[in-house]
C-alpha cells in the first residue's frame, strides 16, 4: 500500500478523500497498488467525520511520516501552502495540488524543487477543474508548436454573462445568483476582475513555452464594467462577450497574453460555451484547432482531477514525469500598450452625426452598430485594428473633444 496525505479539507479536500474511498479497489486496479489515506490536514475539527481518525492538526506528522509518499495540497492561496509544499518536495514527497495560484506564482521554484529531489509537483485541477487540459499539453500535442491558447477559463463569470445574455439580467443581480447558488464566493473579487482566469492562463503559457510567466506582468480586466447595453451592440455586431484568457508566441519568441472580455462572433467554437461550463482552445501547427470543454470547477469534477495526479505519482515512485518549465521574467511578455487589435467603443454624445463623424477622424475605419430602443445621447462603433496606445490616444482626444467614453472592449479573432 502507498501512503497519502490530504492537507485541507474544504470543498476539494473533502471531494479528494470521498473520490480516493469510494473507488479505492477501482483505483488499485488501475494502479496495481492500493492507495491508503494516513492524514488529513486541517485547523478545524470534524468530531462527525467517519475520517475523524485521519485528522491532525500538525504539518510535521505529514513531514516526518516515511509512509507518506503522496501529499494533495488543497488548501488555496500561497502561504501557508507554498511552505508546507516545498518542505514536502525537499523530504522526497511528490505534491499534487488545485491550486492556481500556488502554481502560477511559484511554479518555476516548486517544479526545480522537485526535480532536484527526484518527486513529482503535478497540477492537473489547478486549470479546468475536472476538464484535462495539463497532460493533454505536455503529452497527447507535444508532438506541435503551440501557436496559441485562448478560451473561458472561469465558470462565474461565463454563468453572469450568461444570465446577462440570455435574460437581460444586470451585472449585480447574476453576481448575486451565482453567490446564492454557489457559483461565486462571497469575495467574488478574484473572478470577476479576471485573477482566476490570469492564473491559470499564465499556467498554460508556461507550460507551453517553456518559461514561467507571472500574473503580475500580463494585462487583467474583468467583467464589472460589461452593460447591458454593450451585450446589445455584441448581438447587433454578431456575436457575444466573453471573459477571455489568451496567448500567442509571437515571432521575436515573446508572448502576447492577456485576459480581458471580448466580442466573439457567434461560429466561433467558444461562443457558445455558457453557463458554468469552461472551453480552452489549443491551436496546434499540426492539430489545428482542439477544445477541451467541461465544467471549469466543482468539488468532484476537481477532486477527479486531483485524484488522477495521485495515481500518477504512485505509477511513477521513485522516477520523475517530465513537467517542467525554467523561470521567466518580464521580458517574455510583450507589452500591451503594443498589442493590435480591433475595437468596439461606446460613447455618450449630443449630437450623433457629429460624434459619429469625429470617430472617423480619430478611428481607423470605424463603422456605426445600432440596437433596439437605443438613447438619442448613445453612439456606438467599431474599428479596425489599432496598437492599445493608439487606441488611447484616440479615446483621450475623443473625451477632449467633448465626448464621453463609456465603454471599450477588445473584439477577438478566434
Amino acid at each position: 500500500m502507498v501512503q497519502s496525505a490530504v492537507m485541507g479539507y474544504g470543498v476539494v479536500g473533502s471531494g479528494v478523500v470521498e473520490v480516493l474511498t469510494e473507488h479505492k479497489d477501482s483505483i488499485a486496479r488501475r494502479t496495481k497498488e492500493e492507495i491508503g489515506i494516513k492524514y488529513i490536514l486541517d485547523i478545524r475539527d470534524f468530531p462527525d467525520s467517519p475520517f475523524q481518525d485521519k485528522f491532525t492538526k500538525s504539518f510535521e506528522d505529514i513531514l516526518n511520516d516515511d509512509e507518506v509518499k503522496v501529499v494533495a495540497e488543497v488548501m488555496g492561496g500561497v502561504h501557508p501552502a507554498y511552505e508546507f509544499t516545498k518542505q514536502c518536495l525537499e523530504r522526497g514527497k511528490s505534491v499534487v495540488t488545485s491550486n492556481k495560484e500556488l502554481v502560477a506564482t511559484k511554479g518555476a521554484e516548486l517544479l526545480k524543487i522537485a526535480k532536484k529531489n527526484n518527486v513529482n509537483y503535478l497540477f492537473e485541477a489547478s486549470v479546468g477543474g475536472g476538464i484535462p487540459i495539463i497532460r493533454p499539453l505536455s503529452q497527447c500535442l507535444a508532438a506541435n508548436d503551440v501557436i496559441e491558447i485562448a478560451g473561458i477559463l472561469n465558470g462565474t463569470t461565463n454563468f453572469i454573462l450568461t444570465k446577462m445574455i440570455r435574460e437581460s439580467m444586470s451585472f449585480e443581480d447574476a453576481l448575486k445568483m451565482a453567490q446564492n447558488l454557489g457559483y461565486a464566493e462571497k469575495d467574488p473579487t478574484a473572478d470577476i476582475e479576471g485573477y482566476d482566469a490570469g492564473r491559470k492562463i499564465c499556467i498554460l503559457a508556461s507550460l507551453a513555452y517553456g518559461k514561467h510567466v507571472y500574473p503580475q506582468y500580463v494585462h487583467t480586466q474583468g467583467i464589472t464594467k460589461i452593460t447591458l447595453e454593450d451585450v446589445a451592440y455584441a448581438a447587433s455586431w454578431g456575436g457575444v462577450i466573453k471573459l477571455i484568457g489568451q496567448v500567442k508566441k509571437l515571432e521575436d519568441d515573446t508572448l502576447d497574453i492577456t485576459v480581458e472580455p471580448m466580442f466573439i462572433e457567434k461560429s466561433s467554437q467558444i461562443a457558445s460555451v455558457d453557463d458554468v461550463f469552461n472551453g480552452i482552445l489549443v491551436r496546434g501547427d499540426s492539430t489545428g484547432d482542439v477544445v477541451f470543454y467541461g465544467k471549469g470547477a466543482g468539488k468532484l469534477p476537481t477532486a477527479s482531477a486531483v485524484v488522477a495526479d495521485i495515481i500518477d505519482c504512485v505509477k511513477h515512485l521513485n522516477k520523475r514525469k517530465y513537467l517542467d518549465w525554467a523561470d521567466g521574467d518580464e521580458t517574455i511578455v510583450k507589452p500591451y500598450s503594443e498589442t493590435k487589435y480591433p475595437v468596439y467603443i461606446r460613447v455618450e454624445v449630443e449630437d450623433k452625426q457629429n460624434a459619429f463623424n469625429k470617430a472617423l477622424e480619430l478611428f481607423s475605419n470605424a463603422r456605426a452598430l445600432v440596437r433596439a430602443n437605443a438613447g438619442e445621447n448613445e453612439l456606438a462603433f467599431v474599428t479596425d485594428e489599432m496598437t492599445v496606445s493608439q487606441q488611447e490616444k484616440s479615446v483621450k482626444a475623443f473625451e477632449e473633444s467633448g465626448y464621453k467614453v463609456l465603454s471599450k472592449i477588445r473584439i477577438s479573432d478566434l
